[in-house]
């Protein structure tokens, strides 16, 4: 849209999405990234419409001699944007990646308890739920696997963990950190095709220019996946949509975000008319959803 301004798109989405609740005490775990710096600016841009509390934490590693760049990259984006922010030293031991998860949450976990925060939330993006979703379909998952990472979940008795950005491209996050003008670090770890993530990570950076939006519709996928498995209100909602449609139209093939359009509106108690295909849109009334029939 002429004359949006840049990043609100994402900071809306961090609004309108699960994760991340009004009143939340929100500690971000910021890696100096680009993907966990745009989420402490996201969060921070939202911080008074939402009345949420921010503070920044990092997680020194221990485990490359760079991370002294990381972690000064992490205390100048508080700087910037006038948040308190935590160094979690961990020590050095067993670099095994599932090992380093469990140690680094536990070390965030630690630092939420001291500021008194309710929720814990990550950069995690769609890039990341792809790589997660074809990790856990090579494992034979079931449904649970495929669903990927949730938006939100419980970390620890009164902590949740939260992942606002999983729906976005980090292509995305990356301009939205740079039209913010605050710096970036880039992991090296990254490269490490020996880690099993990073084999699928090089596969997938192979299939992308074949399907465009690859990462969002893996993670709408997981999400319509996540929303059965919980029996969400939502999901009811967009069975509910298609079955309209299809009762009076036999269509099945319905555009997803034509579907959700029409979802918002009736959780919203909104009202109006909402295309679905060609010739063919729904009318939502106080809830009540009717086919009208247009010229095609």
């Amino acid at each position: 849209m002429r004359g949006a301004r840049p990043g609100a798109t994402i900071e809306r989405a961090l609004q309108e999405g699960p994760a991340i609740r009004p009143g939340d005490r929100v500690l971000v775990a910021c890696s100096g990234g680009p993907d966990s710096v745009a989420l402490a600016v996201a969060v921070h841009a939202m911080s008074v419409p939402m009345d949420l509390h921010v503070a920044l934490a990092y997680v020194h590693h221990a485990t490359r001699e760079s991370a002294w760049q990381d972690e000064a990259v992490v205390l100048r984006v508080a700087a910037s944007l006038g948040v308190p922010v935590r160094v979690a030293a961990l020590e050095a031991g067993p670099g095994d990646e599932a090992t380093l998860r469990d140690r680094r949450y536990a070390a965030l976990s630690a630092v939420a308890r001291e500021l008194g925060s309710s929720v814990v939330a990550t950069g995690h993006h769609a890039a990341d739920q792809s790589e997660s979703v074809l990790l856990a379909l090579f494992r034979g998952a079931g449904p649970q696997g495929l669903a990927g990472m949730r938006p939100r979940r419980a970390l620890e008795p009164s902590l949740d963990l939260a992942r606002p950005f999983l729906g976005i491209a980090p292509e995305r996050l990356l301009s939205y950190c740079v039209s913010s003008g605050l710096p970036y670090a880039v992991d090296p770890g990254n490269a490490d095709a020996l880690l099993r993530r990073n084999a699928v990570r090089s596969a997938l950076a192979a299939l992308r220019p074949l399907f465009a939006g690859l990462d969002e519709a893996v993670a709408r996928a997981a999400g319509l996946i996540g929303d059965e498995i919980d029996a969400s209100g939502r999901s009811g909602l967009r069975r509910r949509v298609r079955a309209a449609v299809e009762e009076q139209e036999g269509l099945r093939d319905l555009d997803f975000v034509h579907v959700e359009e029409a979802v918002r509106a009736i959780e919203r108690g909104g009202s109006g008319e909402f295309h679905m295909k060609r010739g063919v849109a729904l009318r939502i009334e106080a809830g009540s959803i009717s086919v009208i029939k247009k010229d095609a």
